[in-house]
């Protein structure tokens, strides 16, 4: 196995990685417009730069809870465009070199070892289906709107 650049995402006191093609950028302190009508799953939507992303609750997504308070977006692109992966610490970049073990939450694989601790591989392709995010009546949500 080839070993993989990834983006470490803490996720309160969890750590996800998340391959580094998949990252487009990251905001610090996204300030978040709630929508009352989105999808549990979704925390509310920023403004990028113009366009208006989507902000997910990546440990609602993962099945382990809810993020109490965002401190970071974790830009990806989607096949919807782009969406934020809400983290609770600052993503560091890191090395993915060979799996101790496997993962058994939904939209992961393998579990790697990162110096005194662990960390769980995204897999962002399965993650971040329409279906997960929240259903597909809200497929074309997830699409960037401009602003402006």
């Amino acid at each position: 196995m080839t070993a993989v650049q990834a983006l470490l995402l803490p996720v309160e006191d969890d750590l996800y990685a998340l391959p580094i093609d998949w990252v487009r950028e990251v905001v610090a302190a996204p300030t978040v417009t709630r929508l009352v009508t989105a999808p549990s799953i979704v925390l509310g939507l920023f403004n990028l730069r113009g366009h208006i992303v989507a902000l997910l609750d990546t440990a609602a997504l993962l099945g382990i809870g809810r993020i109490a308070t965002t401190a970071y977006a974790v830009v990806v692109n989607c096949p919807q465009g782009p969406a934020g992966l809400a983290t609770t610490g600052f993503p560091v970049r890191g090395v993915l070199d060979m799996p101790v073990g496997e993962s058994e939450l939904p939209g992961t694989g393998g579990i790697y070892q990162m110096d005194e601790r662990v960390a769980v591989s995204l897999d962002p392709a399965s993650l971040l289906t329409p279906e997960r995010v929240g259903g597909p009546e809200f497929r074309n949500d997830l699409a960037p709107i401009s602003v402006g």
